[in-house]
């Protein structure tokens, strides 16, 4: 009997079983604790490298170069812009008056205008602007045959196919000849095309009388033509007193129906990674970002050397390979911005005369930031991963588990639906309105629509028959039949979960009661807390029943209370420790008898509810009648 006493009756000593669940808890615990620093160390980094600065620097800019008018005509800026002769007027404007700051609100020169020019005053202009413009081809789209003898010209929309490379105009400046693409150098995606780099290129001359008659002069010698489709203004600049790089790109798209398209790019970046103390303290966070990867990568390694292909099952650890994976993306993608940062930095800014090309470096650390936000984002979701021995978001997860196929199915459902009403809005009022000009933008304005955003007097104005009906059938299918069905099929899982959970089941351990017992236990240890005895715990009781007592509670009732508490401890301490694993166990008489107890007291209870409804179901009728 001693021996079989020290001995689980599965085969397991109980010890060793408890010593097992404590060093999983511990683990647990300790895994936790150190991706919390991970996760405080990689939010310090992130935020670190953005500046509230940005925002004003771009803000400030885009006021000057996108809302300033033209003198003596408020309704055109760069944003109005809708003809030829308004984007030359742009630019011998607000774009003239934007770049060069002769001097200071009282007409005394500030700096030596030959070297350098400042905007606002506080931001130097690095190198010179850019001007280059895109032509395509004579002949490059097919004109039907009832129209040939009214048309000898026909300029299709841009491709690099389509590209024109033949000088044009006066040709003997850089303006009327055609220059080669760089290689490195990112393409644009405008809004009716996808821009190479290269074209027909002049930079801006220092002296504001020189710019002003180089625009007269290819104004008056026709260098925007009917092949022109797009041209770029680049320029970038310097904040010394925040330490940012500007680069500013405009764009004006010449589409082939006629007219003109602008859109802009505001890029603010810090180029120069450390100079002030707080940048090398991001810098120490970045160096022990690494060893953290390292770490991750290497106890991973251990993992799939451990389990093998049953690593793959859990998707916690396809989160963590993911979660790697864009650690290292971000790594590669800072070394690089770096690298390049360096070497190309101090060739840009050698000679003030020339353009400064920091659009290539902008474009890389937009990257390497929209990287460093996702993976920031997926590591806010590892959480998840500890917090679900959480009792609560153990049911969460459970729900969103066992209703996947029922939420795949009604999303097939869902999607057949709204796509079809997505079509139907792109064909039926993609022409007239803007919102559905695409089927991509009919997609996202459906969405709006079932949050709430729409304009239904654009849709009506559209089609006066079929614009009602679009948005009412929308409206009663999607928004009132399909979305409350999903609703319905989250709420009826969560429910059964819920009342699986309340007959006993649970997560394996609970985290945070965990972290509560240790808690405790310390303030034990350092005499901060005394422990709880036998005393307090039947002093508690009575203070319990006491209050039953006050509350109208007869003592038979309070007795019964009691048992039950007593035999759900007991139950709870045998099946619900940490002592027991998943290994199967066999159930002894006493144990049997013990459950078939505390099922015949659960019988007596509700029985006796039971009781208690009829009676108030029987004086509630006798009142009705």
């Amino acid at each position: 009997m001693a021996e079989a006493s020290r001995w689980h009756l599965g085969g397991t000593p109980k010890h060793k079983l408890h010593y097992r669940k404590e060093v999983e808890m511990r683990t647990t615990l300790q895994e936790f604790l150190l991706y919390l620093i991970f996760l405080i160390n990689l939010c310090i980094l992130t935020f670190g490298m953005v500046n509230p600065h940005m925002y004003y620097l771009n803000k400030v800019m885009s006021s000057l170069f996108l809302d300033t008018s033209v003198h003596g005509e408020e309704r055109i800026n760069f944003k109005s812009i809708r003809s030829i002769t308004d984007f030359w007027k742009f630019m011998e404007g607000p774009l003239l008056e934007g770049l060069y700051w002769d001097s200071w609100y009282n007409n005394k020169n500030l700096y030596d205008l030959k070297n350098s020019s400042r905007i606002y005053y506080e931001n130097i202009l690095l190198g010179v602007p850019r001007v280059r413009q895109l032509k395509v081809r004579n002949n490059t789209c097919k004109v039907h045959s009832s129209f040939r003898s009214l048309m000898n010209e026909c300029y299709d929309k841009y491709t690099s196919e389509n590209e024109d490379l033949s000088d044009f105009g006066l040709k003997y400046d850089t303006e009327w000849k055609y220059s080669a693409p760089i290689i490195n150098s990112p393409w644009h995606w405008g809004f009716t095309g996808v821009y190479r780099n290269g074209g027909y290129i002049f930079t801006l001359p220092k002296s504001k009388s020189e710019t002003l008659n180089k625009f007269i002069n290819l104004r008056m010698n026709s260098w925007i033509t009917r092949s022109t489709r797009v041209i770029f203004i680049d320029f970038s600049l310097y904040n010394a007193n925040v330490n940012l790089f500007c680069i500013i790109r405009l764009v004006a798209e010449f589409p082939a129906t006629g007219g003109i398209l602008t859109s802009w790019q505001f890029y603010s970046v810090k180029l120069l990674r450390y100079v002030s103390y707080y940048d090398y303290f991001i810098a120490s966070c970045e160096i022990t970002f690494c060893i953290f990867l390292i770490v991750f990568t290497t106890q991973e390694v251990l993992k799939i050397k451990e389990f093998k292909s049953a690593y793959f099952k859990s998707s916690w650890n396809w989160l963590e390979l993911l979660l790697l994976v864009l650690c290292f993306v971000a790594v590669f993608f800072n070394s690089y911005c770096n690298i390049q940062t360096f070497l190309l930095l101090g060739q840009l800014l050698k000679s003030t005369e020339k353009y400064s090309d920091f659009y290539f470096l902008a474009h890389w650390h937009i990257y390497y930031n929209n990287i460093i936000a996702i993976t920031i984002f997926f590591a806010w979701i590892k959480i998840f991963k500890f917090i679900s021995f959480n009792k609560t978001m153990s049911q969460l997860s459970s729900t969103l588990s066992r209703c996947i196929k029922d939420i795949v199915g009604f999303a097939i459902m869902f999607f057949i639906i709204f796509f079809a009403y997505a079509q139907l809005g792109f064909l039926v009022f993609g022409s007239q309105v803007d919102d559905f000009s695409t089927f991509q933008n009919s997609i996202f304005t459906q969405f709006r629509i079932v949050l709430g955003d729409f304009n239904f007097a654009g849709i009506q104005q559209a089609s006066r028959i079929l614009g009602p009906i679009y948005f009412i059938t929308f409206i009663f299918f999607v928004f009132f039949v399909l979305l409350n069905m999903f609703l319905a099929i989250i709420n009826d899982t969560y429910s059964e979960v819920k009342a699986d959970y309340s007959i006993g089941r649970r997560p394996d351990f609970e985290l945070g009661k965990m972290i509560k017992k240790s808690y405790h236990n310390a303030l034990e240890k350092l005499k901060l807390k005394k422990p709880e005895t036998d005393e307090d715990k039947k002093r508690k009781s009575r203070d319990l029943a006491e209050q039953a007592r006050r509350e109208g509670f007869d003592e038979k009732e309070i007795q019964s209370a009691e048992q039950m508490k007593k035999w759900k401890e007991r139950l709870e301490k045998k099946y619900y420790s940490t002592e027991i694993q998943d290994d199967y166990q066999p159930v002894t008489q006493q144990e049997f008898r013990d459950l078939f107890l505390y099922a015949v007291e659960l019988e007596k209870e509700l029985h006796y509810v039971s009781l208690k409804l009829n009676r108030v179901m029987r004086k509630v009728s006798a009142l009705q009648y």
